[in-house]
């Protein structure tokens, strides 16, 4: 019977992240980059406003906090080891696919994280509260589906956002100071790794300390956290570079080569030809920046800005960031590193191929790569903790805070010991659950995103202020 459901829940998994939500995402990605008169020529610009600071604007954080929030949910252990997996299964041809969704990705987050500041709404407290769910309700007069997504973000939060991240954390301190599963003790009758019960204590404490200072504390830490995290990231991948530097050419152009041919192989690694390369590459870019998931323009809502296109642009960056700099450079370096190294590589599972490009690095390379895999994944827990919270509030109000926050601080604590398997499999579904309704939400308004586009954007109006006023929610 336990067999019977999961294979069940792997099969829904595979149907709604197979080439269903490859189809529905790109379509939107295109339809929207071509509405909007491709958006993304103006990222620079997007940039430039990211670190620029609106404090006499309405909201709760500045817009390189809420930037900050929403890049650590999504720059995550994806980035690194997901880009080997997409490598392994559709060739180096799979780097410029996931490229590919990276740039017309950006247009998606532009129109959601709009949608999200423009239907947001103040709570009581003066608080900013906005995301998929107020769009939903107040856009298309669809709360029941509001509610759905709601519903969806929470059970997320508890999978991809807190349970998949921390046990990620914790297998990979045992792997670095009990290899041999010599520190174990007996619960309840089951052997555990002592290293795995301190992760889940220290993750648990200290997160608890962050999210019950609410998004203010959030924010700081994450302001601080990403900037760090990704630059030392990218510092080792600049490292690789230059060690490989007389195969970055040859790794371009191998990649951009299987992208379009009939056969793609790479250092023992065969692809399928270009729709496996598209498949894999996709995918793994739709995955990593969370483009038309719902997730970004929850904590988009939150920042202070003047109008609802201003903050879209600044938000849009994150996809830039994610997948456009950090996924392509990840490629380049494992392609590289493949053809430089191939014995190196040969046997190697898809999980393995990012520590062994950083071993090349003397003394700091394994040392970098595992840092930046743990800051990675636990910035992920402070982002998502906040998209739980705000659906939450959406559901229950105030009332239903402190429950959430001690459950999902109870799931952080015993997810290092508990076999996530069949868990990974049902968050992977509710987060394809969370876009369906953001994407029809995107979809249905982008008159609106146009409008606005138009008004704000091309009218040279970012300075502007929206007097539209901002209801207040009744919970």
């Amino acid at each position: 019977m336990l067999s019977a459901i999961s294979n069940f829940i792997n099969g829904v998994d595979s149907f709604l992240w197979g080439w269903f939500m490859i189809i529905l995402l790109m379509g939107t990605h295109i339809f929207i980059t071509i509405r909007t008169r491709f958006v993304q020529r103006k990222t620079f610009k997007a940039i430039r406003l990211s670190v620029t600071k609106d404090p006499e604007s309405s909201g709760d954080i500045s817009p390189f906090q809420s930037l900050a929030t929403a890049l650590a949910s999504t720059i995550g252990t994806g980035n690194i080891i997901g880009v080997g997996t997409a490598i392994a299964l559709g060739g180096a041809g799979a780097v410029f696919w996931c490229w590919i969704t990276g740039v017309l990705g950006i247009a998606t987050k532009y129109a959601e994280a709009l949608l999200a500041v423009k239907y947001r709404v103040r709570s009581k407290d003066g608080r900013m509260l906005g995301g998929a769910m107020y769009v939903l309700e107040r856009g298309l007069k669809l709360k029941w589906l509001g509610v759905l997504f709601a519903l969806f973000a929470i059970f997320a939060s508890f999978g991809i956002g807190s349970g998949v991240q921390v046990n990620a954390i914790s297998e990979i301190m045992n792997n670095q100071f009990n290899p041999d599963k010599t520190l174990m003790v007996e619960i309840f009758g089951r052997s555990v790794s002592v290293v795995s019960i301190i992760v889940g204590v220290v993750i648990a404490s200290i997160t608890a300390v962050v999210i019950f200072g609410g998004i203010k504390w959030i924010s700081r830490v994450c302001e601080a956290l990403v900037p760090a995290m990704a630059g030392l990231y990218v510092l080792g991948c600049i490292i690789i570079l230059v060690m490989n530097y007389n195969y970055i050419i040859p790794a371009v152009e191998l990649i951009i080569k299987s992208a379009f041919a009939p056969q793609a192989a790479v250092a023992g690694f065969a692809g399928s030809g270009i729709m496996i390369a598209a498949r894999y590459g996709v995918a793994r870019g739709l995955f990593s920046n969370e483009s038309g998931m719902g997730s970004a323009p929850i904590v988009a809502s939150a920042a202070q800005t003047r109008n609802s296109v201003r903050q879209a642009m600044i938000s849009s960056t994150g996809t830039f960031w994610d997948t456009v700099v950090v996924c392509l450079m990840t490629g380049v370096v494992l392609v590289s590193s493949m053809l430089k190294y191939p014995e190196s590589f040969e046997g190697a599972s898809d999980g393995q191929l990012s520590y062994i490009a950083f071993e090349k690095i003397p003394y700091i390379g394994t040392p970098i790569l595992v840092v930046g895999i743990l800051a990675f994944a636990y910035s992920t827990v402070l982002g998502w903790s906040y998209y739980g919270e705000r659906c939450v509030e959406y559901l229950f109000g105030l009332k239903g805070m402190i429950p959430y926050k001690l459950l999902f601080i109870f799931v952080l604590l015993v997810s290092p010991v508990i076999s996530l398997g069949m868990i990974w499999s049902l968050a992977n579904i509710a987060n394809a659950l969370m876009a369906i309704p953001n994407l029809i939400a995107v979809l249905l308004l982008s008159n609106v995103v146009v409008k606005e586009t138009k008004y704000y954007l091309y009218g040279n109006r970012l300075d502007e202020y929206d007097k539209t006023e901002i209801p207040q929610t009744d919970k």
